[in-house]
């Protein structure tokens, strides 16, 4: 009888290694390390698997692609985030933490699509049947002709939808719950999700039907399971949210037919998650307009002009050592900030406490928000309140100047639509311009601190002759 090969994959990233060893040389995670037997599946060797050895067919670029139509489901903020809808024949990752909404989302997203009269199979492996049906009673969605299945088993799974006709939609909640027979591991091990995904995934690009996976999420955020899985799929969606807030984000991170770091805004309310159509005013509600330290920044995620709010104390500090708390945005990014507010602007900042939080508990990852950053600061620390009707926006230098950004226009737009009057920026182009609002420009960050500390109002840049 031939011996069974076995090697030690790392649960944390899904390196393997020839013996076993307490911490994994890859990652450095401890205790992470588990025997598999690689006799079978993707682990296991080029004797394991043979190739017929016969041609495959060669197309021209050029051609039909009505193969990759998108599937729309009229949820207006999902279709935004996927690039337009589901593309038929491809395979999406949605991962979140428990309890986010992401089985509410896919739920209502698979009622929608379903009452198009599309086919729908919703595969749960956590939940039984009769759980799926009292939520979805809760919801309001109990008539819908969405087909129903509990297994974790991988090939009953396929040979469950190759059984009927190719549905157009297929939910499996969730990828850490499958197991296959031609792996030798318990269910949610680094090779039973990849296994599971790939065979997943391999039957979306031969039926035509768009497969979408739900995957837990670890302590710090990330999708669990190996790295190798996103890179399978063809685009990876975040669900994203606060328990002390309402709304929830859904945002894209990977996506082979969209944009990526476009986000969806919802709310959850006792009837499951709602579209927020104006999601600056959500992220607004309830500012402090009087208070120093808040400053508006006009933002871009994706396609989308957002407005969010930005706040910023600085207080002395008792300390030896002052306190640097960031929320929601980039604590290396905010230590260049205060650098150059202290060697070009004069600003003494540094011997204070800060703490810097984007309100409403959103993610800002591009520079467009260091101008907004620093207006905060400088009013936290000279108690001058900012303007309640001005937005800010623009990158800041090292050498202390002031760069414009991209999609100047849209922001502007986005803030006079909501009532704002001003705004604080870099040189625009005269394309940019709005003539409802009041543009201040500058070149130089030392003039905008200028303007704040003495409490004036913002000057008007005069027109681009």
């Amino acid at each position: 009888m031939a011996r069974s090969r076995s090697s030690f994959v790392c649960q944390a990233c899904g390196a393997v290694s020839a013996r076993w060893a307490g911490r994994c040389d890859a990652c450095g995670e401890w205790n992470s390390i588990v025997e598999e037997l690689t006799d079978s599946g993707v682990g296991a060797g080029p004797k394991a698997a043979r190739s017929s050895g016969k041609p495959t067919e060669l197309v021209p670029l050029s051609g039909e692609t009505e193969s990759a139509a998108r599937v729309t489901c009229n949820i207006t903020e999902l279709d935004r985030v996927t690039g337009g809808g589901f593309v038929r024949g491809s395979a999406l990752l949605v991962g979140g933490d428990p309890g986010i909404g992401k089985s509410t989302l896919l739920l209502q997203a698979a009622a929608a699509l379903a009452k198009a009269g599309r086919r729908v199979v919703y595969v749960s492996g956590e939940e039984a049947i009769a759980q799926v049906r009292l939520r979805a009673q809760r919801l309001g969605l109990g008539e819908a002709e969405v087909l129903l299945a509990s297994e974790t088993n991988i090939e009953i799974i396929l040979a469950t939808l190759e059984s009927g006709p190719a549905p157009d939609l297929v939910i499996i909640d969730s990828i850490q719950t499958l197991w296959t027979d031609r792996v030798d591991s318990a269910p949610g091990t680094v090779t039973q999700v990849r296994t599971s995904a790939q065979a997943l995934t391999r039957f979306a690009k031969k039926s035509g039907a768009a497969v979408v996976l739900v995957g837990h999420v670890t302590k710090d955020g990330q999708i669990a399971g190996p790295r190798v899985v996103e890179h399978m799929v063809d685009a990876v969606l975040y669900f994203e949210g606060d328990a002390s807030h309402t709304f929830r984000i859904l945002r894209g991170v990977k996506n082979r037919y969209g944009a990526t770091d476009e986000i969806g805004v919802f709310e959850m309310t006792a009837l499951g998650l709602q579209e927020v159509s104006n999601p600056s005013a959500l992220f607004l509600d309830q500012r402090d307009e009087n208070a120093a330290g808040s400053a508006v920044f006009a933002g871009m995620e994706g396609t989308r002009p957002l407005l969010i709010e930005i706040q910023a104390l600085v207080s002395p500090s008792p300390l030896g050592t002052p306190r640097r708390a960031v929320v929601g945005w980039d604590s290396s990014r905010l230590s260049m900030i205060l650098a150059v507010l202290e060697t070009r602007c004069g600003v003494r900042i540094g011997a204070n406490d800060i703490y810097l939080n984007v309100a409403g508990g959103l993610r800002i990852n591009e520079p467009a928000a260091d101008l907004a950053v620093a207006a905060a600061l400088i009013s936290s620390l000279t108690n001058s309140p900012l303007p309640s009707d001005a937005v800010y926006f623009g990158e800041i230098s090292l050498a202390g100047g002031v760069r414009p950004v991209v999609h100047g226009a849209l922001r502007l737009r986005e803030a006079e639509k909501l009532g704002f009057a001003s705004a604080a920026t870099a040189r625009l182009n005269s394309a940019d311009r709005r003539d409802g609002l009041q543009i201040s420009e500058y070149s130089e960050l030392a003039e905008l601190i200028g303007r704040i500390a003495s409490g004036g109002e913002m000057p008007v840049a005069e027109a681009a002759e």
